[in-house]
């Protein structure tokens, strides 16, 4: 049974802490989550895992993997430390690796101690085959994600439109994946993803709106290369409470773990 740590217990986190506890992620025991704030963590389930706010104590329970669930800033401060720790690293704040220096020091850490760096599909579909295509050449990538209004509140798109009024799809950016991930570091993690699996974040082009016709999560992938070509849609349900990311995120995490135990692996 591998030992398994959490980092951030929100939506996310105790989404990911659910799975495991239940035992839909294979052989895997939950021992620990670190989080910043013990009083808004809840009621946790009775003999089960530990909850800390003292990083030292967290990295010291011998983990076998630890998962990150907390956002851009814990990732930076605590990636490298796991991994260091001689844990494997999950990550689900992809977009903090749009950071080439910080990429960099993650990719050194997990080689000097001979540990991984996991980064699950998440809330887009069809990485395997980008990443297959890439060993041949790959002439464009495109990403376009479309999202209710209720999922834009608190991000830099109030001030690119008035969401209260809003009645048609409107596209608030469209460029490279670098800066989609930098200004939308919540709502376009996928961007960070692709470009890692696919050909890179300047030439992964993407466009992001905000679409009041839609109830869920829209990612549509286009590419095209020597492979041939592929267009893939997905369309995610949004968490009630949580409306800029859906319970894939965690589901995909918990098929990451379910892989690392199980005697049949597919999809990779």
């Amino acid at each position: 049974m591998l030992k398994a740590g959490i980092i951030g217990y929100g939506t996310i986190g105790k989404s990911i802490a659910e799975l495991i506890q239940s035992q839909q992620a294979g052989n895997i025991e939950l021992k620990s989550v670190l989080v910043r704030n013990l009083d808004r963590t809840g009621e946790l389930p009775m003999n089960s895992f530990s909850i800390t706010n003292d990083e030292e104590v967290f990295f010291h329970q011998d983990l076998d993997i630890v998962i990150e669930a907390a956002g851009h800033h814990a990732l930076q401060l605590y990636g490298k430390k796991a991994l260091a720790s001689g844990s494997h690293l999950m990550i689900i704040s992809v977009g903090a690796l749009s950071d080439n220096e910080f990429l960099e020091t993650l990719q050194k850490a997990a080689q000097k101690n001979n540990k991984q760096i996991l980064i699950p599909s998440a809330a887009i579909g069809g990485l395997d085959r980008i990443a297959a295509g890439a060993l041949g050449e790959i002439e464009g990538i495109t990403l376009i994600t479309r999202k209710p209004v209720k999922s834009w509140y608190g991000t830099i798109a109030e001030e690119k439109v008035n969401l209260e009024k809003i009645t048609e799809p409107y596209c608030i950016f469209e460029g490279n994946a670098r800066n989609a991930a930098k200004l939308f570091p919540e709502n376009v993690n996928v961007s960070a993803t692709l470009s890692l699996a696919g050909i890179g974040f300047e030439k992964t082009n993407v466009q992001v709106y905000v679409d009041p016709t839609i109830k869920r999560n829209i990612h549509t992938i286009k590419a095209k290369g020597y492979f041939g070509e592929i267009e893939i849609s997905v369309q995610n349900e949004p968490y009630k409470q949580n409306p800029k990311s859906s319970p894939i995120v965690a589901m995909s995490v918990a098929k990451v773990l379910n892989n690392l135990t199980s005697s049949i692996v597919i999809g990779v």
